[in-house]
């Protein structure tokens, strides 16, 4: 799967026997022009697995201009996004107890997971709605009239509040690991 970080959407997968760069530089490519997207200066994040380090996905990242990026050697959840969606995923009530029982199974209970989470799931990070809303740009319009319900109910019945509203801004930067600054205390100074 690949997931678009800004918008959370699923934007292309594939599920094969086995996983190879080929399979992946293909469907990268797919991806690419399934969106009329130009790659070059786009970050492909992926974790440490061969087929994203293959040859062949990287030779193709470089022809397109993509800088790929990798997560940290032993660290599991270097890619908070992705990880969140492999859960979401799984702990889907539709999800099988079991293994799949064939790759049309799969591929189909895959559909209809790629379906609802693009176009039903209101994603928590990104206030609340679909993957597709954010992607196409209309989560700005939708998260507008939220703020005024709110604000119109606030008014209505004020002692019903006892803080702000929900914030319904829309999330404009999106990160991936950002660097943390390292904040030390004047308690840590005094004590040095």
């Amino acid at each position: 799967m690949f997931e678009d970080v800004y918008s959370r959407k699923i934007v292309g997968w594939q599920i094969h026997e086995e996983e190879t760069m080929e399979l992946a530089a293909s469907l990268f490519k797919e991806i690419c022009a399934k969106l009329k997207l130009d790659p070059t200066g786009l970050v492909l994040h992926s974790d440490n697995g061969g087929p994203m380090k293959g040859s062949t996905m990287l030779a193709t990242l470089q022809r397109l201009g993509v800088t790929p990026s990798f997560s940290r050697p032993h660290v599991s959840d270097d890619n908070a996004y992705s990880e969140s969606l492999f859960r979401t995923l799984k702990y889907r009530p539709e999800y099988p107890s079991e293994a799949f029982s064939s790759i049309e199974h799969a591929r189909a209970w895959t559909v209809f997971f790629v379906n609802w989470y693009n176009t039903e799931h209101r994603h928590s990070a990104i206030r609340f709605v679909t993957p597709d809303e954010r992607h196409e740009g209309r989560d700005k319009d939708i998260l507008a009239k939220r703020h005024r319900v709110y604000q119109l109910a606030r008014a209505k019945n004020p002692m019903r509040w006892s803080a702000k509203t929900r914030n319904w801004e829309p999330v404009e930067t999106v990160t991936l690991n950002p660097e943390r600054t390292i904040i030390e205390s004047s308690s840590q100074d005094q004590a040095a």
